[in-house]
């Protein structure tokens, strides 16, 4: 094959965008590994980045027609050897018990008494042989019960049996199942939900914790249940407090939020919803901490009545959520490649969120309607950080005085 015309990372890309309907085999295995070794000398794979590196092993694998495993491999021993090269070890194969038959007897089996559970299929394959002397059933008597799901799982019982069906996931149309990409764009929100306990029964309050993915900004409130009908004038009102135009709201897959109120309510103030990704646990690693470093650090673990919803909520709009914003610095991080192609984050900027607002190119064209520079500078300097702190402290102790006032003397021992 003559690919000689594609010369750089970025044609390749572009070639593996065109031929998105195409597929491609090579002729024999000797000229794939042949081909596979001068593509990886050519671009120099293993002194790539990481990213390119995934794109030149794409197009490798379009091109062969091999998998993603066999494709490691192969580049395993480019790297090993110098060159790609057969593997030396033939791989050691079981004899095969059961044969072709012994399937199509389990398959009729299946059929006729619509795939009963493995314990009473074998006892039927014991009875057919011993009650009624049928010697095909020789095999499949002794069979262990976990050996027959496997024969199960054949391509043969696949095709054949009437009873055969894959697990169907639960399809969900509500939300992209995505990572969203804020591009360094402030309006990417991601949420979470953070519940204060059960006590005898009764169910805590829950903080409800939406976080801006760039700038960090942080608005809290709190609810008494999740329910729709108690969450959506609580949701409403927090995305409102935000200064700037809110783009994209990011949830795990709770039902809370993936629901046709939640949507219809996002889709109303023209919010795109995503949601979070199968085995990709650090989707919401940012709402996450802030769950742990701001609410629980706050608000404890103690048990907090539900009907302290409703203060919980005026504390966080009147005093918390400001101290969070323009009072409270947080970690930004510096990304590096090494030499091996790895991504290394360094959290070495520590700015406030307001601050983060600010070190943005023209942050006006950010902002809500309404919502200028000046207002938010004259909320950031009206306290200094340390007196801020000391008046949101002061206002949080009488919120926690609060609580305590309505506990009989008697559960306080």
């Amino acid at each position: 094959m003559n690919d000689s015309r594609l010369g750089s990372i970025t044609e390749i890309k572009e070639f593996l965008k065109s031929s998105d309907t195409l597929s491609f085999r090579g002729t024999s295995k000797q000229e794939q590994y042949e081909w596979i070794g001068k593509t990886l000398t050519r671009f120099r794979y293993f002194s790539l980045r990481k990213k390119d590196k995934s794109t030149i092993k794409a197009y490798l694998m379009k091109m062969t027609g091999r998998s993603d495993a066999q494709m490691t491999r192969l580049i395993k021993r480019k790297k090993v050897f110098g060159i790609v090269i057969p593997s030396s070890t033939a791989r050691h194969a079981f004899p095969t018990k059961y044969t072709p038959e012994d399937i199509g007897l389990l398959i009729m089996t299946d059929n006729a008494h619509h795939r009963l559970s493995g314990p009473a299929t074998k006892r039927i394959f014991q009875r057919e042989y011993e009650t009624f002397g049928k010697q095909a059933y020789v095999r499949l008597k002794d069979i262990s019960v976990s050996h027959l799901y496997c024969l199960r799982g054949k391509r043969q019982y696949a095709s054949a049996s009437l009873t055969y069906t894959k697990t169907q996931a639960t399809q969900v149309s509500i939300g992209t199942r995505m990572k969203p990409d804020p591009s360094g764009k402030p309006g990417f929100i991601r949420v979470d939900s953070v519940h204060q306990g059960d006590l005898g029964g009764e169910k805590g309050v829950y903080h409800i914790n939406l976080v801006d993915e760039v700038l960090q900004w942080e608005i809290v409130g709190a609810t008494e249940k999740i329910s729709e009908s108690y969450l959506l004038p609580v949701l409403e009102s927090l995305l409102e407090q935000f200064p700037f135009r809110v783009i994209n709201f990011h949830s795990d897959n709770g039902s809370e939020y993936i629901n046709k109120v939640v949507a219809d309510l996002l889709n109303k103030l023209l919010i795109s919803q995503t949601k979070s990704r199968s085995r990709h646990c650090n989707d919401q690693a940012l709402v996450e901490s802030k769950n742990g470093s701001v609410i629980r650090k706050h608000m404890g673990r103690m048990h907090i009545s539900q009907k302290h919803a409703r203060p919980i909520n005026l504390f966080y709009k009147s005093c918390f959520n400001s101290y969070l914003n323009y009072h409270r610095p947080c970690g930004f991080s510096t990304s590096t490649i090494d030499r091996k192609g790895k991504e290394k984050k360094r959290y070495d900027t520590y700015r406030t969120p307001y601050e983060r607002l600010l070190s943005l190119d023209t942050p006006e064209q950010y902002l809500r309607e309404g919502v200028t520079l000046t207002m938010l500078e004259e909320i950031a300097m009206e306290k200094s950080d340390n007196e801020y702190a000391a008046f949101m402290q002061k206002e949080k102790s009488k919120l926690f005085q609060s609580f305590i006032k309505e506990v009989p003397v008697g559960q306080l021992i």
